[in-house]
């Protein structure tokens, strides 16, 4: 496949939302039992998406200049944190939610039918606070899921071993992607 251009990629990041245990806040209906075993945010990409329309996935979004250049550096010459940063938006932004203590997962590229190249970061966080406003242009549906309950959704390719990361690094044991 041919891209646009092989030095400029879109970047974005996404984040594996981890909520432990208790209530949900799901927005169907109540969970019968809570448990203290973790949820995690799933949402489904709303049907006008051009990219994976009505595939579940987990919140983030592109990288802007904007994200850092209306910011002062944090040293001479560089800003820093500018993903973390990003993230935070663009979960608030998403999801209407905030998060906290982000962490590296893993990385994925690929090159769009457009012949767009894109670099994803995706990452962990933790669940701070706020309640699930969907931005309708983005998403039309969430879950909070365990891991088990995941695989009943239609899950973008790779999103569920994604969770099993995550699941394996709350426990210590760290790992590349690969198919689980």
């Amino acid at each position: 496949m041919e891209t646009n251009n092989r030095d400029l990629h879109e970047v974005a990041i996404t984040a594996i939302i981890v909520k432990d245990g208790g209530s949900t806040g799901a927005s169907s209906e109540p969970q019968p039992n809570s448990s203290p075993e973790p949820k995690y945010l799933i949402t489904r990409r709303s049907l006008n998406k051009k990219r994976f329309p009505g595939m579940w996935t987990v919140p983030g979004g592109k990288m802007e200049a904007s994200d850092y250049l209306k910011l002062p550096k944090d040293t001479e010459h560089y800003w820093y944190n500018v993903l973390e940063q990003t993230l935070r938006r663009e979960v608030k932004e998403e999801v209407g939610i905030d998060i906290d203590n982000i962490e590296y997962i893993t990385s994925l590229a690929t090159v769009h039918t457009d012949g767009s190249p894109s670099l994803v970061i995706a990452c962990m966080a933790d669940y701070v606070g706020g309640e699930i406003k969907l931005q309708a242009e983005e998403n039309d549906q969430f879950a909070w899921v365990n891991l088990e309950e995941s695989k009943n959704y239609q899950l973008l390719d790779g999103i569920y071993d994604e969770l099993v990361m995550v699941e394996n690094k709350r426990k210590g044991k760290k790992s590349e992607w690969q198919r689980f």
